[in-house]
């Protein structure tokens, strides 16, 4: 592909010499008259150098290339000054301004056809160099938005359940309808404790307690939605399926039960009577990434995580209460005893409690 000039200059007989000597070189060659008509062909015209007369009227030499490095798209054509000034201090002035050669007329053909060549092999490494900038940007780009993705997704899952799903696209987290079980989980006695322990006493307890749990969430490969002081919500077969996923929220929710009981030993030698209480329900729920651009969160909305919420603040603790629906789930792998019907806030109707046991 040939090669483009734009040669500018106010005397017609200037250009016409220029177009002569570098006409006979396969460039494609562009005029000017003026500064100002100089930025207008270089903005339509995309040359590859600029040949470019020092004195003009209405705007000079100096001012035009001061203007096209102003501007990110032209910084990279390499202009060369035409003058018959040829004092030092002018060709100073021309390279502080921007320019990349300097010519003095009368010039003599073969270094002004030496000096375009190497202005165009400038203008070729510009060129290189701006598609190697472009493209590792691009691979910076895409690397940083898979670290935010992957980071968004450790926040909600096992590491290996991250790693399993990186590969699929950002599907799984627009707002979808699907069948899943959330567990609700939540300590009894955390008011009085918080309301009575110092800030940084409940904090350090916090930490550990979130610890404990988020180690058997990971386990059974369930989903943490979020942390609520004391209390953490969990999803089981979204956003990736899991079979059985009340059987895997229940058995979680067991082992999380005896984790406290343990726990609770060292908690009550430091004053600490606290005690789990969780809610289980299974059904259809509404999930999707909730939020604003810089904090997102993935969340349920529907009467699902309403019934389970409402079930956990019934539970005394180490009860695990479930509703019937869910309970005719898991009635054939776990032991448990029915409970007086519940009237739950938000609930119309009172609810079949049942208080699970064990795994059978």
């Amino acid at each position: 592909m040939s090669k483009k000039i734009l040669i500018v200059d106010d005397e017609p007989f200037n250009l016409d010499l220029l177009e002569q000597e570098l006409g006979e070189y396969d460039y494609v060659i562009e005029r000017a008259a003026d500064g100002i008509e100089a930025l207008e062909k270089t903005q339509s015209f995309a040359p590859d150098v600029i040949l470019l007369d020092y004195m003009m009227p209405r705007m000079n030499g100096l001012e035009v290339v001061k203007q096209l490095r102003a501007t990110p798209e032209h910084q990279g054509i390499p202009v060369i000054l035409l003058t018959a000034k040829a004092t030092q201090e002018d060709k100073v002035a021309g390279l502080d301004a921007g320019a990349d050669d300097y010519v003095t007329k009368p010039f003599d053909s073969f270094e002004l056809l030496a000096r375009v060549r190497a202005m165009m092999r400038l203008k070729e490494m510009h060129d290189t160099l701006a598609e190697w900038n472009r493209t590792l940007a691009e691979t910076v780009r895409k690397q940083v938005s898979e670290l935010e993705r992957m980071a968004r997704l450790k926040r909600y899952l096992s590491p290996q359940i991250a790693e399993t799903i990186l590969g699929q696209d950002d599907e799984l987290f627009r707002t979808h309808r699907r069948e899943i079980t959330i567990v609700f989980l939540d300590l009894r006695g955390f008011t009085a404790f918080s309301d009575s322990a110092e800030p940084e006493e409940v904090m350090e307890f916090l930490r550990h307690y979130h610890a404990e749990m988020g180690q058997l969430v990971f386990k059974f490969e369930g989903t943490l939605e979020r942390f609520m002081g004391d209390g953490i919500v969990i999803i089981f077969n979204d956003p990736i399926p899991c079979e059985d996923h009340a059987q895997h929220a229940t058995l979680m929710a067991l082992e999380m039960r005896d984790r406290v009981k343990e726990l609770r030993g060292a908690w009550l030698k430091k004053g600490y009577n606290l005690d789990l209480g969780v809610g289980i329900a299974a059904g259809y729920a509404t999930l999707g990434t909730m939020g604003f651009e810089g904090r997102m969160d993935y969340g349920t909305v529907g009467n699902l995580p309403n019934l389970a919420a409402r079930l956990c603040a019934e539970a005394k603790g180490g009860q695990i209460l479930t509703d019937q629906k869910t309970m005719s789930r898991l009635e054939h792998a776990f032991e448990a005893e029915p409970i007086e019907q519940l009237s739950l806030k938000g609930i119309a109707r009172p609810v079949l409690a049942y208080n699970i046991l064990s795994a059978r």
